[in-house]
């Protein structure tokens, strides 16, 4: 049976905004900020020719993907996304806490993923030009590497998270 309080999978929220930052805010009923993230995803993809580049990065054509990037504007996006998918689950959860009528919690949930998430992305965006990524032809395309250096990233600070959390949990007592 269904519950009278609406619920919000933080899970849910956290895909949506792999799809399209902002999804995941409005999934949450964010509207204010998920339209100010959907906003910036919509400039920052047009003035960074994002679209064009993956087009070219999944065709094979690495010059093309190369010349077609602008890296000033590039560099944004990774922060964008990684701060949608962080602020769309860490609000899903602080919304079923309120409405089941707890308190927030102080916590905040995959800050360590969404931070090197956003450092990976943009040290693979930057790097993926170098000598010693070209060993691979696919990580010499901008998108491909950011994504692979961003989920990289991601999962070292998620495992450096959770093993502070787990060591200062033990150092305070609190069970």
């Amino acid at each position: 049976m269904r519950q009278n309080r609406p619920y919000q999978s933080p899970y849910a929220a956290m895909l949506w905004s792999l799809v399209l930052p902002g999804f995941g805010q409005l999934y949450n009923k964010d509207y204010v900020i998920g339209f100010v993230l959907l906003v910036l995803e919509f400039l920052v993809n047009l003035k960074s020719d994002l679209n064009i580049t993956l087009l070219y990065s999944f065709m094979g054509n690495l010059q093309a993907s190369h010349q077609s990037v602008d890296y000033g504007w590039g560099l944004f996006y990774p922060s964008i996304y990684g701060f949608a998918i962080w602020q769309a689950f860490n609000s899903a959860k602080a919304s079923n806490r309120r409405a089941a009528g707890k308190e927030a919690e102080q916590r905040t949930y995959l800050t360590g993923f969404a931070i090197g998430l956003t450092i990976g992305m943009d040290f693979g965006l930057f790097w993926h030009d170098q000598s010693w990524i070209k060993m691979s032809i696919m990580l010499d395309f901008p998108v491909f590497n950011g994504l692979t250096f961003g989920l990289l990233f991601g999962a070292i600070g998620h495992l450096l998270e959770k093993k502070l959390y787990r060591k200062n949990k033990k150092r305070t007592g609190v069970s």
